[in-house]
Formats: structure tokens, sequence, C-alpha cells
């Protein structure tokens, strides 16, 4: 793949994670939830779902190209940046987070 595409997928990961754990942190006052949810469900859902049943993990996993890692990754990052904006708006005395 060429390079811009693939930052542009970063970014719109990045961006569209950051703002479901926003959004989802100020409705359910929980601070790391989006991140949790993002690791414990969506990423094993993602790996399941094209699982080769007759390959083994380890070549399943090779599989994935360094796109693929780089966009999962920018994704957990903008989870993880959305849980600590919310702690550091929380500490700083705003009510509505």
């Amino acid at each position: 793949m060429q390079f811009l595409p693939v930052l542009v997928l970063m970014i719109l990961f990045f961006v569209m994670m950051f703002g479901i754990g926003f959004i989802l942190n100020m409705l359910m006052k929980t601070t790391w939830f989006p991140a949790y949810l993002f690791i414990i469900v969506l990423i094993p859902i993602v790996i399941f779902s094209m699982w080769d049943r007759s390959a083994s993990f380890g070549t399943h996993m090779s599989s994935y190209g360094p796109v693929d890692y780089l966009i999962g990754l920018s994704g957990v990052a903008g989870a993880i940046l959305s849980g600590w904006t919310i702690q550091k708006l929380r500490l700083g005395g705003y009510k509505m987070f």
C-alpha cells in the first residue's frame, strides 16, 4: 500500500476511536471502558472473523501486514487517549465529564 492511504486510515481510526471513547466516557462515567472494549472485544472479533481453521495461531498472525498492525495500534491509541483526556478533564474540575 502507498503511504498516503495508510496515513489517512491511521488518522481516521485514531479520530474515530477517540470520538467514540469520549462519548462513551461521558455517557457511562467510566474512564477506561473504551480502551478495554477495544482490546477485549473488537480485536478478538477482527482476528477470529478471519481465522483460518487449518492454520496455526502464529501463521494466522503473520498473515497480517505491518499496515494492519499500524491501523490497529492507532485505534488503540485513540481509545487510550480518550480515557486520558476524560481523566484530565475530571481532575480539572469539569463536572460534565
